[in-house]
C-alpha cells in the first residue's frame, strides 16, 4: 500500500496548493511516483460543460500519471465560500471520498491530500478537515503561513492536530510576505516551540518555482518510507 500524507494549513489562502505541489515534485526527485488530491474545492469555473478547481487542476498537472479529474477532486463547487455553505445542495460524503483515495493509492507510490482551508474549516453541515483526515487515516503535514500573527496560528494547528490522534510529520514554512520583518525569527520561534520537525521553508516568490521549491525540503526530516497508512 502507498505511502500519504494530509496537507492542511494555519488557515485558508496560506499556500497549501504550492506546498503540495513542492512536496509533489520533491517525492518524484526520491525517485517514487505520486498523485495530489484536493477532496473538497470551492470556487470553479465550467470547461467542457464540466466545474473544474484551479487548484486541483494544477495537482492533476504535475502528478506522475494521469487520472481522471473527479478521483482528485470528487467534490467540487462553483462558489468560491466555505464547503459547507457552497455545497448544501451535494453536500461532502466521507466515504465517497475514501474510496476515490483508495482508487488513487493503487496507482502511485505516494498520495498527497490536500484540504480545504484550515483544520477544523467545515466541509459539509457536520464535519469537518480534521474529519476528513481522520477517514483517511494519514500522518499530517502543516503548512504555516510565515505572517504577522503565525506563531500563535502554528500552535494552535499543531495542538489540533495532536488532540485528533493523528501523527504529526511536521511542517512547512511558506513565506507569503514579502515585507515581513523578523521572517527568520519567526520561523526561529516556531520552531523551536514545536515538537515536530520543519520539513523546509520555502522562500518568498511572486511566481511558483515547484522545483525550486521541492530542494527546499530537508531529506532528513521528511522520510517518505516511515508513514505508511
Amino acid at each position: 500500500m502507498s505511502a500519504g500524507y494530509f496537507i492542511t494549513g494555519t488557515d485558508t489562502d496560506v499556500g497549501k496548493t504550492w506546498a503540495t505541489v513542492s512536496l509533489m515534485h520533491y517525492v518524484k526527485q526520491q525517485g517514487k511516483t505520486v498523485l495530489g488530491m484536493k477532496p473538497v474545492a470551492a470556487g470553479a469555473t465550467w470547461r467542457h460543460g464540466q466545474l473544474h478547481n484551479a487548484d486541483a487542476l494544477l495537482l492533476q498537472q504535475h502528478s506522475s500519471c494521469q487520472v481522471a479529474y473527479e478521483l482528485i477532486n470528487p467534490y467540487v463547487y462553483e462558489q468560491a465560500v466555505s464547503p459547507h455553505i457552497a455545497g448544501k445542495q451535494h453536500p461532502v460524503e466521507l466515504n465517497v471520498v475514501f474510496d476515490c483515495f483508495k482508487k488513487l493509492q493503487a496507482q502511485a507510490d505516494v498520495v498527497l491530500v490536500e484540504g480545504a482551508g484550515g483544520w477544523y474549516s467545515p466541509i459539509n453541515n457536520q464535519q469537518d478537515n480534521s474529519d476528513l483526515a481522520k477517514k483517511l487515516a494519514l500522518p499530517v503535514i502543516i503548512v504555516v503561513a510565515i505572517r504577522l500573527g503565525c506563531i500563535n496560528h502554528a500552535k494552535l494547528s499543531f495542538q489540533a492536530v495532536a488532540q485528533s490522534g493523528l501523527v504529526c510529520a511536521g511542517w512547512l514554512a511558506q513565506c507569503v510576505d514579502a515585507t515581513m520583518l523578523n521572517r527568520e525569527e519567526n520561523i526561529h520561534t516556531i520552531t523551536a516551540a514545536l515538537p515536530i520537525p520543519l520539513l523546509g521553508v520555502m522562500p518568498y516568490t511572486p511566481q511558483a518555482d515547484f522545483a525550486f521549491f521541492a530542494e527546499q525540503i530537508d531529506k532528513a526530516a521528511l522520510d517518505l518510507g516511515t508513514f505508511t497508512p
